[in-house]
């Protein structure tokens, strides 16, 4: 995918030297990574090799053990309780589960969040903004379901009109097309493009579907035993000469 943003670079996400261990098990090593505004960026790499580890160390769902982490200028292990929820409000989280409330219908769950940060003024524009979210995703017809009653793809689909109805800057996404059909995951990926069109959204995308990469991706970053190993476009790591990276996409 090439990119399809005209905007100026801008660094919105700036990682230096990032480590994680737990216990014995070093999972990041001296990461350094950098995310331009605007694009889809991808991290890929083996199972278990701490791609979902760095995502959770950018929002301090898991503390690092020493680097930097600076969003949006802001340096994420420095700040106070108070200053890092206004950084994560700016940030949306589509979990590898969904993170759907069982109990609630879509609407509820969508309604959830605009109510709980106090972003709606009127009972009319609460039910405009629901169901924009879910015209986003082709599944107004939802509305008064229980996640109970989707499909897995319905279900991601909803995730994600619930992490874009807080029209957030950047957006984290956590194996967004894990356990679903090929032609469901192909929908989700043409959707996060979509949707980056359509807000201007920064994206990163933690996968190991590779035809999730090559639909999605305007860079690719390679996470191996814990460093970024590579990084590039599609067509230049699948026509990689190393034999490990040649391999990871052929």
């Amino acid at each position: 995918m090439e990119n399809s943003t005209d905007q100026k670079r801008e660094t919105v996400v700036r990682i230096e030297n990032l480590s994680k261990s737990f216990q014995d098990n070093t999972v990041l090593r001296n990461v350094n990574l950098s995310i331009q505004k605007g694009e889809n960026a991808v991290i890929i790499g083996q199972s278990g090799i701490g791609k979902s580890v760095l995502i959770k160390c950018m929002v301090r769902l898991i503390a690092p053990d020493s680097g930097k982490i600076e969003i949006f200028g802001r340096e994420i292990p420095n700040l106070d309780e108070e200053e890092l929820n206004a950084v994560r409000k700016r940030i949306g989280f589509l979990f590898q589960g969904n993170a759907l409330y069982d109990s609630m219908t879509v609407r509820e769950n969508l309604e959830f969040p605009l109510v709980r940060n106090k972003l709606v003024s009127s009972k009319q524009e609460l039910e405009a903004q629901v169901f924009e979210a879910l015209d986003n995703v082709g599944l107004r017809e939802a509305v008064d379901l229980l996640p109970s009653e989707l499909s897995g793809g319905m279900q991601k689909r909803i995730g994600l009109a619930r992490t874009l109805i807080l029209r957030p800057e950047i957006i984290l996404y956590d194996e967004p097309t894990t356990g679903l059909d090929p032609i469901t995951s192909k929908e989700i990926s043409n959707l996060i493009i979509k949707l980056q069109k359509k807000y201007h959204t920064t994206a990163i995308i933690i996968t190991h579907d590779i035809s999730c990469v090559r639909l999605t991706a305007n860079i690719i970053h390679v996470l191996k035993d814990g460093v970024l190993y590579a990084s590039g476009k599609y067509n230049e790591l699948k026509s990689s000469e190393d034999p490990w990276i040649y391999n990871f996409f052929n």
